[in-house]
Protein backbone atom coordinates (compact mmCIF):
# COMPACT_ATOMS: atom_id res chain seq x y z
CA UNK A 1 0.00 0.00 0.00
CA UNK A 2 1.34 3.44 -0.93
CA UNK A 3 2.39 5.75 1.87
CA UNK A 4 -0.36 8.15 2.86
CA UNK A 5 0.31 11.81 2.04
CA UNK A 6 1.22 14.06 4.97
CA UNK A 7 0.70 17.68 5.89
CA UNK A 8 4.26 18.31 4.67
CA UNK A 9 3.37 17.00 1.20
CA UNK A 10 0.34 19.29 1.00
CA UNK A 11 2.36 22.28 2.18
CA UNK A 12 5.03 21.63 -0.45
CA UNK A 13 2.48 21.17 -3.24
CA UNK A 14 0.57 24.35 -2.29
CA UNK A 15 3.71 26.39 -1.58
CA UNK A 16 2.65 27.31 1.97
CA UNK A 17 3.72 26.48 5.51
CA UNK A 18 2.42 23.43 7.40
CA UNK A 19 0.83 25.87 9.86
CA UNK A 20 -1.24 27.31 7.03
CA UNK A 21 -2.33 23.81 5.96
CA UNK A 22 -3.34 23.00 9.52
CA UNK A 23 -5.25 26.28 9.89
CA UNK A 24 -7.06 25.66 6.58
CA UNK A 25 -8.57 22.44 7.88
CA UNK A 26 -9.10 23.48 11.49
CA UNK A 27 -10.28 27.09 11.05
CA UNK A 28 -10.88 27.78 7.35
CA UNK A 29 -12.54 31.13 8.07
CA UNK A 30 -9.17 32.37 9.40
CA UNK A 31 -7.38 31.72 6.08
CA UNK A 32 -7.50 33.98 3.02
CA UNK A 33 -9.80 32.53 0.36
CA UNK A 34 -7.07 32.39 -2.31
CA UNK A 35 -4.68 30.54 0.03
CA UNK A 36 -7.42 28.22 1.25
CA UNK A 37 -8.28 27.20 -2.32
CA UNK A 38 -4.60 26.45 -3.04
CA UNK A 39 -4.37 24.19 0.00
CA UNK A 40 -7.67 22.45 -0.74
CA UNK A 41 -6.64 21.83 -4.35
CA UNK A 42 -3.28 20.39 -3.25
CA UNK A 43 -5.01 18.15 -0.71
CA UNK A 44 -7.46 16.92 -3.36
CA UNK A 45 -4.68 16.10 -5.81
CA UNK A 46 -2.80 14.13 -3.15
CA UNK A 47 -5.93 12.50 -1.66
CA UNK A 48 -4.88 13.95 1.70
CA UNK A 49 -7.19 13.67 4.71
CA UNK A 50 -6.12 15.51 7.88
CA UNK A 51 -5.48 13.28 10.90
CA UNK A 52 -6.96 14.56 14.13
CA UNK A 53 -5.04 11.96 16.14
CA UNK A 54 -1.74 13.00 14.60
CA UNK A 55 -2.50 16.63 15.33
CA UNK A 56 -3.28 15.72 18.91
CA UNK A 57 -0.04 13.82 19.38
CA UNK A 58 1.91 16.78 18.03
CA UNK A 59 0.30 19.26 20.42
CA UNK A 60 -0.44 17.03 23.40
CA UNK A 61 -4.21 17.34 22.83
CA UNK A 62 -6.88 15.41 20.94
CA UNK A 63 -8.55 18.51 19.49
CA UNK A 64 -11.91 17.10 20.61
CA UNK A 65 -14.39 17.76 23.41
CA UNK A 66 -16.92 15.30 24.80
CA UNK A 67 -20.60 15.65 25.69
CA UNK A 68 -22.27 12.97 27.81
CA UNK A 69 -26.07 13.20 27.89
CA UNK A 70 -28.58 11.04 29.66
CA UNK A 71 -30.82 8.75 27.62
CA UNK A 72 -33.84 10.79 26.54
CA UNK A 73 -37.16 9.05 25.83
CA UNK A 74 -36.12 6.02 23.83
CA UNK A 75 -39.11 3.71 24.25
CA UNK A 76 -39.01 0.18 22.97
CA UNK A 77 -41.03 -0.06 19.73
CA UNK A 78 -44.30 -1.88 19.92
CA UNK A 79 -44.64 -5.20 18.16
CA UNK A 80 -45.34 -4.76 14.47
CA UNK A 81 -49.03 -4.52 13.67
CA UNK A 82 -48.47 -5.21 9.98
CA UNK A 83 -45.40 -6.15 8.03
CA UNK A 84 -45.86 -5.96 4.28
CA UNK A 85 -46.21 -3.35 1.62
CA UNK A 86 -47.18 -4.21 -1.98
CA UNK A 87 -49.13 -7.37 -1.27
CA UNK A 88 -49.70 -9.53 -4.32
CA UNK A 89 -46.37 -8.72 -5.94
CA UNK A 90 -43.64 -11.28 -6.48
CA UNK A 91 -41.19 -9.34 -4.31
CA UNK A 92 -42.62 -7.61 -1.28
CA UNK A 93 -40.92 -4.95 0.82
CA UNK A 94 -41.17 -5.59 4.53
CA UNK A 95 -41.93 -2.45 6.54
CA UNK A 96 -42.71 -2.62 10.27
CA UNK A 97 -45.79 -0.71 11.39
CA UNK A 98 -45.67 0.55 14.97
CA UNK A 99 -48.06 2.46 17.17
CA UNK A 100 -47.17 6.15 17.40
CA UNK A 101 -45.73 7.17 20.74
CA UNK A 102 -48.31 9.67 21.91
CA UNK A 103 -45.65 11.95 23.33
CA UNK A 104 -43.10 12.07 20.52
CA UNK A 105 -44.46 15.19 18.86
CA UNK A 106 -44.02 17.17 22.10
CA UNK A 107 -40.63 15.84 23.10
CA UNK A 108 -38.23 16.92 20.39
CA UNK A 109 -36.26 19.06 20.42
CA UNK A 110 -36.02 19.26 24.19
CA UNK A 111 -33.86 21.26 26.53
CA UNK A 112 -31.01 18.74 26.21
CA UNK A 113 -31.04 18.96 22.41
CA UNK A 114 -31.03 22.77 22.43
CA UNK A 115 -28.03 22.91 24.78
CA UNK A 116 -26.26 20.30 22.66
CA UNK A 117 -26.82 22.50 19.60
CA UNK A 118 -25.02 25.34 21.36
CA UNK A 119 -22.10 23.04 22.19
CA UNK A 120 -21.92 21.93 18.55
CA UNK A 121 -21.94 25.49 17.21
CA UNK A 122 -19.24 26.70 19.58
CA UNK A 123 -17.04 23.67 18.92
CA UNK A 124 -17.30 24.32 15.19
CA UNK A 125 -16.44 27.98 15.68
CA UNK A 126 -13.45 27.14 17.92
CA UNK A 127 -12.12 24.41 15.61
CA UNK A 128 -12.84 21.47 17.93
CA UNK A 129 -14.40 18.12 17.12
CA UNK A 130 -17.24 16.92 19.36
CA UNK A 131 -17.77 13.39 20.62
CA UNK A 132 -21.32 12.77 21.86
CA UNK A 133 -22.29 9.78 23.96
CA UNK A 134 -24.74 8.56 26.54
CA UNK A 135 -25.72 5.48 28.45
CA UNK A 136 -28.19 3.74 30.69
CA UNK A 137 -28.00 3.31 34.44
CA UNK A 138 -26.38 -0.08 33.89
CA UNK A 139 -23.45 1.09 31.76
CA UNK A 140 -23.20 4.84 32.40
CA UNK A 141 -19.90 4.73 34.30
CA UNK A 142 -18.25 2.60 31.61
CA UNK A 143 -19.46 4.76 28.74
CA UNK A 144 -18.50 8.11 30.24
CA UNK A 145 -15.04 6.78 31.13
CA UNK A 146 -14.60 5.61 27.54
CA UNK A 147 -15.55 9.06 26.20
CA UNK A 148 -13.29 11.02 28.53
CA UNK A 149 -10.27 8.99 27.42
CA UNK A 150 -10.68 10.33 23.86
CA UNK A 151 -11.18 14.04 24.53
CA UNK A 152 -9.49 17.06 26.10
CA UNK A 153 -12.49 17.97 28.25
CA UNK A 154 -15.99 16.70 29.04
CA UNK A 155 -19.41 18.31 29.43
CA UNK A 156 -22.23 16.34 31.00
CA UNK A 157 -25.82 16.64 32.11
CA UNK A 158 -26.93 15.48 35.56
CA UNK A 159 -27.20 11.70 35.47
CA UNK A 160 -27.97 9.68 38.56
CA UNK A 161 -26.41 6.62 36.97
CA UNK A 162 -22.96 8.18 37.36
CA UNK A 163 -21.56 7.63 40.86
CA UNK A 164 -19.96 10.65 42.55
CA UNK A 165 -16.61 8.88 42.85
CA UNK A 166 -16.55 8.31 39.07
CA UNK A 167 -17.15 12.01 38.39
CA UNK A 168 -14.50 13.04 40.91
CA UNK A 169 -11.97 10.68 39.33
CA UNK A 170 -12.72 12.05 35.86
CA UNK A 171 -12.48 15.65 37.08
CA UNK A 172 -9.02 14.96 38.46
CA UNK A 173 -7.88 13.73 35.05
CA UNK A 174 -9.67 16.13 32.65
CA UNK A 175 -11.60 19.40 32.81
CA UNK A 176 -15.31 18.69 33.38
CA UNK A 177 -18.30 21.03 33.11
CA UNK A 178 -21.66 19.95 34.52
CA UNK A 179 -24.79 21.52 33.00
CA UNK A 180 -27.59 22.47 35.41
CA UNK A 181 -26.01 21.01 38.50
CA UNK A 182 -25.41 22.42 41.95
CA UNK A 183 -21.99 24.13 42.14
CA UNK A 184 -19.88 22.02 44.46
CA UNK A 185 -16.29 21.85 45.54
CA UNK A 186 -15.66 18.59 43.68
CA UNK A 187 -13.57 19.79 40.76
CA UNK A 188 -16.55 20.24 38.42
CA UNK A 189 -17.19 23.56 36.74
CA UNK A 190 -20.87 24.34 36.16
CA UNK A 191 -23.20 26.19 33.80
CA UNK A 192 -26.68 26.93 35.15
CA UNK A 193 -29.46 29.53 34.92
CA UNK A 194 -31.35 31.66 37.42
CA UNK A 195 -33.93 28.98 38.16
CA UNK A 196 -35.10 30.52 41.41
CA UNK A 197 -35.48 34.06 40.07
CA UNK A 198 -37.17 32.85 36.90
CA UNK A 199 -39.80 30.80 38.72
CA UNK A 200 -40.38 33.59 41.22
CA UNK A 201 -41.04 36.02 38.34
CA UNK A 202 -43.42 33.54 36.70
CA UNK A 203 -45.33 33.06 39.96
CA UNK A 204 -45.50 36.81 40.53
CA UNK A 205 -47.03 37.21 37.07
CA UNK A 206 -49.87 34.88 38.04
CA UNK A 207 -50.32 36.54 41.43
CA UNK A 208 -50.16 40.16 40.26
CA UNK A 209 -51.36 40.23 36.66
CA UNK A 210 -54.03 37.53 37.02
CA UNK A 211 -54.82 38.01 40.73
CA UNK A 212 -54.63 34.26 41.32
CA UNK A 213 -54.25 32.84 44.81
CA UNK A 214 -54.60 29.07 44.42
CA UNK A 215 -51.49 27.74 42.62
CA UNK A 216 -50.25 24.14 42.49
CA UNK A 217 -46.59 23.40 41.73
CA UNK A 218 -46.10 20.15 39.76
CA UNK A 219 -42.94 18.29 38.87
CA UNK A 220 -40.16 15.81 39.49
CA UNK A 221 -37.96 17.06 42.32
CA UNK A 222 -34.83 14.94 41.87
CA UNK A 223 -32.62 17.65 40.35
CA UNK A 224 -30.99 20.85 41.54
CA UNK A 225 -32.91 22.85 38.92
CA UNK A 226 -36.27 21.55 40.16
CA UNK A 227 -35.47 22.30 43.78
CA UNK A 228 -34.40 25.84 42.92
CA UNK A 229 -37.58 26.43 40.91
CA UNK A 230 -39.76 25.23 43.77
CA UNK A 231 -37.85 27.56 46.09
CA UNK A 232 -38.59 30.49 43.76
CA UNK A 233 -42.28 29.53 43.68
CA UNK A 234 -42.45 29.48 47.48
CA UNK A 235 -40.57 32.77 47.72
CA UNK A 236 -43.19 34.55 45.60
CA UNK A 237 -46.05 33.10 47.66
CA UNK A 238 -44.33 34.09 50.91
CA UNK A 239 -43.78 37.66 49.70
CA UNK A 240 -47.48 37.88 48.79
CA UNK A 241 -48.52 36.74 52.26
CA UNK A 242 -50.01 33.48 50.99
CA UNK A 243 -49.77 29.98 52.41
CA UNK A 244 -46.52 28.35 51.41
CA UNK A 245 -46.75 24.59 50.69
CA UNK A 246 -44.10 22.36 52.25
CA UNK A 247 -43.97 20.16 49.17
CA UNK A 248 -45.22 20.19 45.56
CA UNK A 249 -47.41 17.75 43.69
CA UNK A 250 -44.32 15.62 43.13
CA UNK A 251 -44.09 13.20 40.23
CA UNK A 252 -42.32 9.91 40.90
CA UNK A 253 -42.90 7.45 38.05
CA UNK A 254 -44.43 7.29 34.58
CA UNK A 255 -47.92 8.62 33.91
CA UNK A 256 -47.98 10.56 37.21
CA UNK A 257 -49.31 13.70 35.48
CA UNK A 258 -52.54 11.86 34.72
CA UNK A 259 -52.71 10.80 38.36
CA UNK A 260 -52.34 14.39 39.57
CA UNK A 261 -55.12 15.57 37.26
CA UNK A 262 -57.41 12.70 38.23
CA UNK A 263 -56.80 13.41 41.92
CA UNK A 264 -57.60 17.13 41.86
CA UNK A 265 -60.74 16.53 39.79
CA UNK A 266 -61.90 13.73 42.09
CA UNK A 267 -61.50 16.05 45.09
CA UNK A 268 -63.08 18.98 43.22
CA UNK A 269 -59.85 20.84 44.00
CA UNK A 270 -58.85 22.22 40.61
CA UNK A 271 -56.41 25.10 41.31
CA UNK A 272 -56.43 28.39 39.47
CA UNK A 273 -53.08 27.49 37.90
CA UNK A 274 -50.68 24.57 37.56
CA UNK A 275 -47.13 25.88 37.81
CA UNK A 276 -44.97 23.17 36.21
CA UNK A 277 -41.28 22.54 36.77
CA UNK A 278 -40.69 22.06 33.02
CA UNK A 279 -42.33 22.55 29.64
CA UNK A 280 -42.47 18.80 29.10
CA UNK A 281 -44.60 18.32 32.21
CA UNK A 282 -46.75 21.35 31.35
CA UNK A 283 -47.48 19.91 27.90
CA UNK A 284 -48.33 16.51 29.38
CA UNK A 285 -50.60 18.24 31.88
CA UNK A 286 -52.42 20.25 29.23
CA UNK A 287 -53.05 17.06 27.28
CA UNK A 288 -54.34 15.23 30.36
CA UNK A 289 -56.66 18.14 31.20
CA UNK A 290 -57.97 18.26 27.63
CA UNK A 291 -58.74 14.55 27.68
CA UNK A 292 -60.96 15.17 30.71
CA UNK A 293 -62.74 18.16 29.19
CA UNK A 294 -60.93 20.80 31.28
CA UNK A 295 -60.22 23.91 29.18
CA UNK A 296 -56.91 25.77 29.34
CA UNK A 297 -56.81 28.68 30.13
CA UNK A 298 -60.57 29.20 30.55
CA UNK A 299 -60.85 26.89 33.57
CA UNK A 300 -57.25 26.61 34.70
CA UNK A 301 -53.95 28.21 33.71
CA UNK A 302 -50.81 26.18 33.00
CA UNK A 303 -47.20 27.43 32.90
CA UNK A 304 -43.87 25.75 32.16
CA UNK A 305 -40.13 26.29 32.34
CA UNK A 306 -37.52 25.79 29.57
CA UNK A 307 -38.79 27.39 26.36
CA UNK A 308 -38.80 24.36 24.06
CA UNK A 309 -40.12 24.60 20.51
CA UNK A 310 -43.25 22.54 21.21
CA UNK A 311 -44.47 25.17 23.67
CA UNK A 312 -44.73 27.70 20.85
CA UNK A 313 -46.74 25.52 18.48
CA UNK A 314 -49.13 23.77 20.87
CA UNK A 315 -52.56 25.39 21.35
CA UNK A 316 -52.97 27.21 23.59
CA UNK A 317 -49.35 28.34 23.31
CA UNK A 318 -47.47 27.76 26.54
CA UNK A 319 -46.49 30.55 28.92
CA UNK A 320 -43.02 29.65 30.16
CA UNK A 321 -39.67 30.71 31.55
CA UNK A 322 -37.21 30.53 28.68
CA UNK A 323 -33.67 29.35 29.33
CA UNK A 324 -30.91 30.56 26.94
CA UNK A 325 -30.20 26.97 25.97
CA UNK A 326 -27.86 27.54 23.05
CA UNK A 327 -25.98 30.14 25.05
CA UNK A 328 -25.58 27.56 27.81
CA UNK A 329 -24.01 25.14 25.34
CA UNK A 330 -21.63 27.81 24.10
CA UNK A 331 -20.69 28.72 27.67
CA UNK A 332 -19.86 25.06 28.34
CA UNK A 333 -17.29 25.05 25.54
CA UNK A 334 -15.88 28.41 26.62
CA UNK A 335 -15.31 27.14 30.16
CA UNK A 336 -13.82 23.85 29.00
CA UNK A 337 -11.29 25.65 26.82
CA UNK A 338 -10.44 27.99 29.67
CA UNK A 339 -9.84 25.02 31.96
CA UNK A 340 -7.81 23.20 29.30
CA UNK A 341 -5.57 26.25 29.01
CA UNK A 342 -5.23 26.42 32.81
CA UNK A 343 -5.61 22.87 34.22
CA UNK A 344 -4.64 23.98 37.73
CA UNK A 345 -7.27 26.73 37.82
CA UNK A 346 -10.24 26.68 40.19
CA UNK A 347 -13.63 25.32 39.02
CA UNK A 348 -15.73 27.91 37.20
CA UNK A 349 -19.44 28.46 37.95
CA UNK A 350 -21.40 30.48 35.40
CA UNK A 351 -25.09 31.33 35.76
CA UNK A 352 -27.11 32.83 32.91
CA UNK A 353 -30.28 34.95 33.01
CA UNK A 354 -33.73 33.72 31.95
CA UNK A 355 -36.84 35.34 30.48
CA UNK A 356 -40.51 34.96 31.33
CA UNK A 357 -42.42 34.58 28.04
CA UNK A 358 -46.14 35.28 28.28
CA UNK A 359 -48.40 33.38 25.88
CA UNK A 360 -51.96 32.01 25.96
CA UNK A 361 -51.92 29.18 28.50
CA UNK A 362 -51.90 31.55 31.50
CA UNK A 363 -54.84 33.52 30.15
CA UNK A 364 -52.93 36.42 28.61
CA UNK A 365 -54.08 37.70 25.24
CA UNK A 366 -50.61 39.13 24.48
CA UNK A 367 -49.32 36.00 22.79
CA UNK A 368 -45.53 35.65 22.85
CA UNK A 369 -44.89 39.05 24.47
CA UNK A 370 -41.97 39.09 26.88
CA UNK A 371 -42.92 40.08 30.40
CA UNK A 372 -39.62 40.34 32.22
CA UNK A 373 -35.91 39.71 32.07
CA UNK A 374 -34.59 38.13 35.24
CA UNK A 375 -30.88 38.83 35.65
CA UNK A 376 -28.49 36.32 37.20
CA UNK A 377 -28.15 38.40 40.34
CA UNK A 378 -31.89 38.94 40.74
CA UNK A 379 -34.09 38.71 43.77
CA UNK A 380 -33.84 35.87 46.22
CA UNK A 381 -36.33 34.59 48.73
Amino acid sequence: MAKAPTVYDVAERAGVSIATVSMTFRRPHKVKEETRKLVEAAAAELNYVPSASARGLAHGHTGALGLYAYDVFLPEPDEALGTTVGAGTRSRATVPVVREDRDDYRRFPLYVHEVQRGVELECWQRGYALLIGGGSQADGATRVTDIVGRVDGLALFPDHSLPADVLERIARAKPVVAVSQRPQDDGLSTVSVDNRGGMRAMTEHLLVEHRMRDLLFVGYMNTFDAQERFAGFKSALRAAGLRVPSKPAELVGDHQVETVVADVLARDALPEAFVCVSDEIALDLMKALGERGVRVPEQVAVTGFDGVVAGRIVRPALTTVRQPMQAMGRAVVDILLERIADPAGAPIARRLPVQVVVRESCGCSRVASELARVEGGGRRG
